[in-house]
């Protein structure tokens, strides 16, 4: 008695029928392979398209029309905004973080007013920071940007084996 080793076929996938059953016997190699494309009333439960309700959209806060304007979620003229930062407005912002902060204490029903700075050229201001305190030095050098290589140094190295008293011109490095 022999027993079926092999699945078959067309027991689970969709199988052609009618002209392109016929073409599929003659031109295809192996007209017994399966196309692969499963039946849906044998795999999907329940198959698509079967329910009888209609989905809905859960309402959300995004849904809601009065407060979702459509200039909030317009992102194609999200443009980049411009910041303008002056002269009198950089020399008086270094001016004053070049200073120690110092907070007050809090005291009920006094208003903290920030003194007024007087008006400064930048090139005084920054006179006047970088000679208070020198930030770097030849001890204290300014960050540099990370490499992953380190830089190279040329570095002499032994001298190319050739014939004495002979003009070499190559040198070695390494």
């Amino acid at each position: 008695m022999a027993t079926k080793k092999a699945a078959e076929s067309t027991l689970y996938h969709l199988s052609p029928k009618g002209f392109w059953k016929k073409f599929t016997d003659n031109v295809v190699v192996n007209p017994e392979i399966s196309s692969g494309l499963p039946l849906s009333e044998m795999f999907r439960y329940p198959p698509p398209a079967s329910r009888p309700e209609k989905y809905s959209t859960p309402a959300t806060k995004a849904s809601d029309i009065a407060e979702n304007p459509y200039w909030k979620r317009d992102v194609r003229r999200n443009y980049p905004q411009l910041s303008v930062v002056t002269q009198a407005g950089l020399s008086s912002l270094l001016i004053e973080h070049s200073k120690p902060q110092q907070v007050a204490a809090p005291t009920e029903g006094q208003e903290v007013v920030a003194e007024k700075q007087e008006e400064l050229d930048l090139s005084a201001a920054i006179a006047t920071v970088t000679s208070k305190n020198q930030i770097y030095s030849s001890e204290q050098l300014p960050p540099t940007l990370p490499t992953a290589y380190p830089k190279w140094v040329p570095q002499r190295a032994a001298e190319a084996p050739h014939p004495e008293f002979t003009y070499w011109p190559m040198a070695m490095y390494k």
